[in-house]
């Protein structure tokens, strides 16, 4: 049932642009169709196409309480700009003090598996409480970006949140996503012009060097696959 929905979504959106796709995704699905957004650039450029042209998709973020506070700053700013809702999700309070308590604050320094842990408590359950009673969830993954993503499709389906993915800005180059903002005045992360590229929690975050990969940033002490578990989707 999934790969026919996602081959029907493919066949009907493939000669849309980005805000036809967007508005008949939310007419055809209506109040279950949400947006994650980070607040890096690629999130940047599909809140605006959002929230400038009025469409019924909803938007929301996950705080998972380690944050820069320059993500912070982005995300007062784009609140003050568009005047429209961000919903923010919180990991439980038990699991993040069970956490602290049992291995402490940097646990996730010591092994992939501590890191792994740390992304499941502060990012992946809050992120599952967000996508409950929606039908799709549109993120802003680049091709580009990791290895990892290369082989990743406009819609596909992620088994482990059991939902359908969109991924409207795919194909899109860091140029194109950098003009866009620019041309729109959209509000960056001040990050983004120290060398982070991607931007995630300030302990797990540094910026590139000159001719590192673009996720060198991301858990930079380790030399795992580079992601937290929100988006290794298991294909149907």
């Amino acid at each position: 049932m999934s790969a026919s929905i996602v081959q029907d979504l493919l066949e009907k959106t493939k000669d849309f642009s980005l805000e036809e796709t967007l508005r008949f995704l939310a007419e055809r699905y209506p109040n279950q169709v949400t947006f994650s957004t980070s607040f890096g650039q690629e999130d940047q450029v599909i809140t605006d196409f959002i929230f400038k042209n009025d469409i019924a998709i909803k938007v929301f973020t996950l705080d998972t309480g380690r944050l820069f506070q320059e993500t912070y700053d982005v995300f007062h700013r784009t609140l003050k700009k568009y005047k429209k809702q961000i919903e923010v999700y919180f990991p439980e309070a038990a699991s993040v003090e069970n956490l602290l308590q049992t291995k402490g604050p940097n646990s996730f320094y010591d092994s992939v598996e501590n890191r792994k842990e740390c992304c499941f408590i502060r990012k992946v359950v809050p992120l599952r409480k967000a996508l409950a009673g929606n039908a799709v969830w549109i993120t802003g993954l680049r091709a580009e970006q990791s290895e990892n993503r290369h082989d990743l499709s406009l819609f596909e389906y992620d088994g482990n949140f059991e939902i359908i993915k969109f991924n409207p800005l795919l194909k899109w180059t860091l140029e194109e996503v950098e003009n866009h903002l620019k041309e729109f005045n959209v509000p960056q992360n001040a990050l983004h012009k120290e060398g982070f590229i991607s931007i995630g929690c300030a302990p797990c975050t540094r910026a590139i060097f000159p001719g590192e990969d673009i996720r060198a940033g991301r858990w930079w002490w380790e030399s795992s696959h580079k992601e937290c578990g929100l988006h290794s989707a298991k294909k149907e």
